[in-house]
């Protein structure tokens, strides 16, 4: 025998299969293949929605996750933030007992050596503050501005302009554009 030779096809009892025969196999092949479909379709949702599903979900998550970062992020600023605000607030008198202690006159070579040291100390402070954004609220010559200026004596005054500081009683300062503490002014009254 040859390699070449295919042996004939033939049923169990041995005999070949007739042409018809062969043709009606496909067609019930294909008369199946709906059912077959529907009978996956029923076992196997629709992959491509379920995939789609699984996306959105994740693109959610994510979105909530990267808010929430921010969120948090932001919380923990405005955190530091008020703190620092409290420690600066709690500062603000001491040097306005700097600036009281230096408007007092003393005679004497020790007296001087004493204000430079007070005065040294106070520049300090002054700059520590100025470090972290805090600045003093200028009122001398300016209008009073109910915002910044907390006007606590009105004085009748025919050299100033009506609403003018005449005098500043307490220095104001501001973080950055946020008030610390309102300047307490002496306004002129017409």
């Amino acid at each position: 025998m040859t390699d070449d030779v295919k042996p004939e096809r033939r049923n169990v009892e041995g005999v070949q299969p007739e042409p018809a025969d062969v043709a009606a196999e496909p067609a019930d092949v294909a008369a199946d293949p709906p059912t077959l479909k529907s009978e996956v379709t029923e076992a196997v949702p629709d992959a491509s929605a379920q995939r789609d599903d699984y996306y959105e979900r994740l693109l959610r998550k994510t979105a909530e996750f990267d808010n929430y970062r921010k969120r948090i992020e932001r919380e923990r600023v405005e955190m530091v933030q008020a703190a620092a605000i409290e420690l600066i607030k709690e500062l603000l008198p001491i040097a306005d007992d700097f600036e009281r202690a230096l408007c007092v006159e003393h005679a004497g070579d020790q007296a001087d050596s004493y204000r430079k040291g007070v005065e040294l100390i106070y520049t300090q402070l002054l700059e520590l503050l100025r470090k972290h954004g805090v600045t003093p609220i200028m009122t001398a010559g300016k209008d009073f501005d109910p915002n910044v200026h907390q006007a606590v004596i009105h004085e009748v005054s025919t050299a100033h302009r009506d609403g003018e500081i005449i005098e500043e009683l307490r220095r104001g300062y501001m973080l950055g554009s946020r008030l610390l503490r309102p300047a307490m002014v002496k306004v002129a009254k017409a």
